[in-house]
């Protein structure tokens, strides 16, 4: 079948005209972006608004993505979300330094100039080959023209006193429609379709560098996932297996104590009892806390629950909100609930206050679990005298979470964990 029927040509045509359509908005969205950002640069509201247009330009990538993957079929790979700092001077390194909405402002710049070559190719093409296709229908409504003879004819002029006119050169329009029609057009118009195509993947998707990135993030996510699942299959083996082996020896030793209390025999042995039976039970007591060390059986009813039973075992009163809308991964919870339980560990031995806040809600984006713990303590917490907060934040960092904190002399202390969601 000839390439002029077939549904990709026509939805190559589609495409032309809808990025023809788009074109001149997103080339007017650029220009006033640069114009504002350069014009008020001096200020920060000139770098907040060009910051948020920037961002904004990820809907123009977007919607080009979408136009090649339904009328051509290409699917073009979005780039990595963007993870916005907090507060205000985040959002404007983030929008700034945002290298996918730079890309995605060059293509408006330059497929503003490629769409209009490839619309005026392909449309023009398209009306040639149709307008010599039907030459011998529509010639007789041409003006009629007169030669330097004093003759009269009715066609379109060739050259010097050539006048189109007749059965044969009837035929060579035609002829000529045929060939712009049914074989230069449809190869003019896809080809400018598969160009523009190449333009957006190469603007609007991932770079390599992008892709590997992305490719160890997902890689890192799946070990620390791994590790997690690991150690909740210890912390059960342990629960099931020899915790409760240790139960049965320290009910055996006692039964065994409590059937030769009355019996006749020596004392060392009834101690020697006594004391096997107080060591398991001193093991017993020391592999439950190293189990809940491992990863404590409660996070597996959700951090809300494993949250409130590590706040009504605080030795400090604790005030407790947690608004999640969603659950988080279970690698994440346990991140969450080791963070909070080091936190409120640290605030009740060295802040010297009496009371302490915790907060869990979910960032302005959604993409993140924000934790935050408040004590009204002495303050002046440095994170680098052995308090912990650097293998909290080594512990954040490995999910690509953060950790801030604040502390002045005289108080209050604040850390705020940022982990994602999942």
């Amino acid at each position: 079948m000839p390439a002029f029927f077939k549904k990709k040509t026509w939805r190559a045509f589609a495409y032309h005209w809808a990025t023809l359509f788009l074109a001149s908005f997103g080339f007017a969205y650029a220009v006033l972006t640069i114009s504002l950002g350069a014009s008020l640069l001096v200020t920060f509201i000139g770098l907040s608004v060009a910051a948020a247009m920037l961002m904004g330009a990820h809907v123009w990538g977007r919607l080009q993505r979408a136009l090649a993957g339904s009328l051509l079929h290409q699917h073009i790979q979005a780039p990595p979300r963007l993870l916005r700092g907090p507060g205000f001077m985040g959002f404007i390194r983030s929008g700034l330094g945002d290298a996918s909405a730079w890309r995605a402002m060059s293509h408006m710049l330059i497929s503003f100039v490629t769409t209009l070559v490839s619309s005026v190719l392909s449309n023009t093409f398209l009306i040639v080959g149709l307008g010599c296709l039907t030459y011998w229908y529509w010639v007789q409504w041409l003006p009629l023209q007169q030669a330097t003879d004093g003759s009269w004819h009715r066609g379109t002029v060739i050259g010097s006193e050539v006048y189109a006119e007749g059965p044969v050169w009837n035929l060579v329009y035609v002829g000529i429609g045929v060939l712009f029609t049914f074989l230069l057009w449809p190869a003019i118009n896809n080809g400018m379709a598969r160009l523009q195509c190449l333009l957006a993947a190469g603007l609007l998707g991932p770079t390599d560098a992008q892709l590997r990135v992305k490719s160890l993030e997902e890689k890192r996510s799946h070990t620390v996932q791994d590790a997690d699942a690991r150690l909740a299959q210890i912390e059960r083996d342990l629960h099931d297996g020899t915790q409760a082996q240790l139960v049965a020896i320290a009910m055996k030793l006692g039964d065994a104590r409590d059937r030769l209390a009355e019996v006749d025999i020596e004392e060392n042995i009834k101690e020697l009892l006594a004391s096997a039976q107080g060591t398991a039970t001193d093991a017993l007591s020391d592999l439950r806390g190293l189990a809940s060390g491992i990863r404590p059986a409660v996070i597996n009813d959700g951090l809300d629950t494993a949250l409130e039973s590590l706040v009504a075992a605080a030795p400090l009163p604790v005030s407790l909100t947690y608004t999640l809308a969603s659950r988080p991964s279970p690698a994440i919870e346990a991140i969450a609930y080791f963070c909070a339980a080091e936190l409120l560990n640290n605030a009740a031995k060295h802040s010297g206050g009496t009371r302490i806040t915790m907060r869990v809600t979910t960032a302005s984006d959604g993409s993140q679990l924000v934790l935050s713990v408040l004590d009204d303590g002495i303050g002046g917490v440095d994170p680098r005298a052995g308090s912990g907060i650097e293998g909290l934040k080594a512990r954040a960092a490995n999910v690509d979470g953060t950790l801030e904190i604040s502390s002045p002399r005289g108080g209050p202390t604040g850390v705020t964990v940022r982990l994602p969601l999942s």
